[in-house]
């Protein structure tokens, strides 16, 4: 059985390539992602952006967010390959936490007849004693 995650993968690729290699890089960089087993579901190309510090001396990069489904060791295989290219600056790969819809249990819900909390509107037979008292 796949142990398939998600995954966010930001890429900082050196500026000086034209926007037409660097679309090419990334495309590239995309079927290496899915050759080693990924799916990948959107690649998101910020464009330059101004470094917060200067990095092998550029102070702009091409920023690029690649969002896909893999395992782990596929990661840790496709960040490798990252640190070997020369056209990336800067890497980073953040594991997207599966967001569950919570279900409330006994011990949240309040129990039949009791007042309201705060900001929640009683009922009208309350509204009712409200307005008497």
């Amino acid at each position: 059985m796949s142990d398939l995650r998600s995954y966010e993968i930001l890429v900082i690729l050196d500026p000086r390539p034209t926007d037409e290699e660097a679309a090419a890089l990334l495309t590239q960089l995309g079927e290496n992602l899915t050759s080693l087993g990924a799916e990948v579901a959107k690649v998101d190309n910020w464009g330059k952006r101004r470094l917060a510090y200067d990095i092998a001396k550029q102070r702009e990069g091409t920023y690029a967010v690649y969002e896909a489904s893999a395992e782990p060791a596929t990661v840790k295989e496709f960040e490798r390959q990252l640190g070997l290219n020369e056209n990336v600056l800067r890497f980073l790969s953040t594991r997207v936490p599966v967001r569950r819809k919570a279900r409330p249990t006994k011990a949240q819900e309040p129990p039949t007849g009791t007042v309201p909390p705060a900001g929640e509107s009683p009922s009208t037979g309350e509204r009712a004693l409200e307005e008497i008292g």
